[in-house]
């Protein structure tokens, strides 16, 4: 299975989700998880660097592709049992191949103006690739949620804009933690720095939702 999480937005927590659904799948699933790197900030690859530092984490191999990536994550798909893909916040070739190949599509979006001004675009990309695709599944998901009760309701509005797009909208969400920055600088998870803490349950919520989510049924848009 492919998974791919990318988007037009930096700074929305791609690398930061795509890793932590890695170790999810590794630990919870007990599956074998390629990670591709397709950042030129290669920040996933120095995370798993990190990672392979520390003999007691499950290891999670990683290879970094770039440009026309489809006929490589097509072969890469048959000898790991979930190839989990980070793309940088950019509309690129290296997205667009791996759309034209992947199950499912998480799109992070922090529930900010800047960043809700890409869904009409992703909306068109999705499209795109859908025909070459039609079993792909598109969601997106918001990350980085401000924890204030006053603030919910941007969190909604958000996931209004999203929807009326005719994308599915996670219910899951991430809240901003210093636990993930924390995570990420020593190659590990939140879901094993802190198994039973809130950012574990935020990242196991999204994955299983992802997951539950049948082939080619997550969005109307053609």
């Amino acid at each position: 299975m492919i998974i791919l999480v990318g988007g037009e937005k930096g700074g929305s927590g791609k690398s930061c989700l795509a890793q932590n659904i890695a170790v999810y799948l590794a630990k919870h699933k007990q599956s074998t998880v390629l990670m591709v790197d397709c950042d030129p900030q290669r920040t996933s690859s120095d995370w798993i660097q990190a990672r392979s530092a520390n003999p007691k984490l499950p290891m999670i191999n990683c290879v970094q592709l770039y440009g026309k990536i489809r006929n490589d994550l097509i072969s890469l798909e048959n000898h790991y049992d979930y190839l989990v893909i980070d793309c940088g916040g950019q509309d690129n070739l290296a997205l667009r191949a791996a759309m034209s190949v992947a199950d499912h599509v998480l799109i992070p979006l922090r529930p900010k103006r800047r960043d809700l001004k890409t869904v009409p675009h992703m909306e068109d990309i999705l499209s795109t690739c859908k025909m070459v695709n039609p079993k792909m599944n598109a969601s997106f998901v918001m990350t980085q949620c401000p924890s204030l009760p006053n603030q919910s309701s941007r969190i909604i509005e958000a996931k209004e804009v999203c929807d009326s797009f005719g994308i599915n909208v996670l219910n899951a969400i991430t809240y901003s933690r210093n636990i993930y920055d924390d995570s990420e600088e020593n190659g590990e998870s939140v879901i094993e720095i802190d198994p039973s803490g809130k950012a574990a349950e935020e990242i196991i919520a999204i994955a299983e939702e992802m997951l539950a989510i049948k082939p080619g049924t997550s969005h109307e848009f053609s």
